[in-house]
């Protein structure tokens, strides 16, 4: 039997995602939040020119090797269109070029120039574990925690962008 102070439930009395007290509501709130100040605070750090984006471009290219546009797209969770502005952008300074698929002739890669090489490799570090410092105000097992739990509604977004 429930306690005495509390009503008895009526049917309209479960929440809903429209109701304030809605965990799911407080969670897109607070990502929400979250995303657009964490992506202003990224855009406010000082740079060596190379932006999140572009770092991340000559992230991928430095770890993974050349890759297609639409790979390094998905990757980066860009549009076809955002992903040549940026690159035609790194092309100009010559950090990234674009060179014939060796099988495949339809299809360009993305590589990175000796430049763009050398720009990886003194970037890379030192500019991630500055945009990491943010995450200095979590212990290490709440990093772990956020990390796992971030990986996981990556991978829901994954799925459901599949299926549109």
């Amino acid at each position: 039997m429930g306690a005495m102070n509390e009503p008895a439930p009526s049917q309209g009395s479960q929440a809903t995602a429209a109701e304030p007290d809605d965990p799911r509501r407080r969670l897109v709130e607070l990502a929400a939040a979250f995303a657009s100040g964490y992506l202003r605070w990224l855009g406010a750090k000082p740079s060596d020119g190379l932006n999140f984006l572009r770092l991340r471009v000559l992230e991928t290219l430095h770890c993974q090797g050349p890759q297609m546009m639409r790979a390094l797209s998905d990757e980066l969770g860009l549009t076809p269109r955002n992903m040549t502005a940026l690159v035609d952008g790194l092309e100009g300074e010559r950090l990234v070029r674009r060179v014939a698929h060796p099988t495949d002739r339809r299809a360009t890669l993305i590589e990175l120039t000796p430049q763009g090489d050398d720009a990886a490799e003194e970037s890379l570090e030192p500019r991630l574990k500055q945009l990491g410092d943010l995450f200095d105000d979590l212990s290490t097992t709440e990093q772990k925690r956020l990390a796992a739990t971030l990986e996981k509604l990556v991978a829901g977004l994954r799925q459901r962008s599949q299926r549109c």
